[in-house]
């Protein structure tokens, strides 16, 4: 058995966990928030046997888009910040941070 972290932006939570619903994958859902943008994101807690970790990171793959989003730097932490004008800069968000684990035991009360 595998434990699947999937760490998923919000934008594509509710269509990725509908996909994973449809092939009867069951999901936890964690709402949490990201390091470097700061904003939220979801991480996905899905238990599976072994022959299906492939099924369910296709799911994933196919329901978690990469886009470009505009952001604004954080001011320089050394300089005066007075005159510092943030220009907004394009980054790449979106798809998917996985993490597949071996499940030692599983219990269920």
């Amino acid at each position: 058995m595998k434990l699947i972290l999937a760490v998923v932006q919000d934008k594509d939570s509710n269509r990725l966990i509908s996909a994973l619903g449809d092939k009867e994958f069951k999901t936890t859902k964690l709402s949490t928030t990201g390091g470097f943008l700061k904003e939220g994101n979801t991480t996905l807690m899905i238990g599976c046997g072994d022959e299906y970790v492939d099924d369910a990171l296709g799911i994933i793959k196919d329901n978690c888009s990469q886009r470009e989003q505009m952001v604004a730097p954080i001011s320089p932490m050394g300089g005066n910040a007075d005159s510092y004008i943030p220009r907004p800069i394009n980054v790449e968000v979106g798809g998917a941070t996985v993490f597949v684990v071996p499940v030692d035991s599983f219990f269920q009360f």
